[in-house]
């Protein structure tokens, strides 16, 4: 299953690259996409800082400083969680860009039943970019490189 297309990933890289400035990603519901999909584009060593996978609130506030008792509140799903994913994620790995998104990629109780995420981009220390997706129902993985996929075309229209 593809994300975005090769030539969109290499859009970024390069506009990246250009701009020497770096990036790294805080996922939840994506699981990796984001991580997977930044890491396979040509030369992500020179902008590609990494990304953590923080899949619980004990690790959203770990390791994102994700406010915890918020957080709690909403099941780690919100677009404050998803801002401060992006914000704190530029400080762990020390980049211009940080991505931060979670969400819901099956209906479960705690979401009403719905498919939804919240994301936001931010760069060098403010949020440029965050909203939320409703995707149409599909698989789990499939809903999953769908939100990828959408949160890098957003990423390619602030570079």
């Amino acid at each position: 299953m593809t994300i975005v297309s090769k030539k969109m990933l290499k859009t970024i890289g390069s506009a990246l690259i250009a701009k020497k400035q770096t990036i790294a990603v805080a996922e939840s519901v994506t699981s990796g996409c984001l991580q997977l999909a930044l890491s396979n584009i040509p030369d992500a060593a020179d902008f590609y800082q990494g990304g953590l996978t923080a899949y619980n609130l004990q690790q959203k506030y770990k390791h994102l400083d994700v406010e915890p008792v918020h957080a709690a509140v909403v099941n780690s799903v919100s677009q404050q969680v998803a801002n401060e994913m992006a914000l704190h994620i530029c400080k762990q790995f020390g980049s211009d860009w940080g991505i931060g998104v979670t969400g819901y990629a099956t209906p479960v109780e705690e979401s009403g039943n719905r498919i939804f995420a919240y994301y936001a981009i931010a760069y060098r220390g403010k949020i440029k970019l965050n909203g939320s997706i409703n995707p149409r129902k599909a698989k789990p993985e499939q809903i999953q490189f769908r939100y990828a996929d959408y949160i890098l075309k957003k990423l390619s229209t602030l570079l």
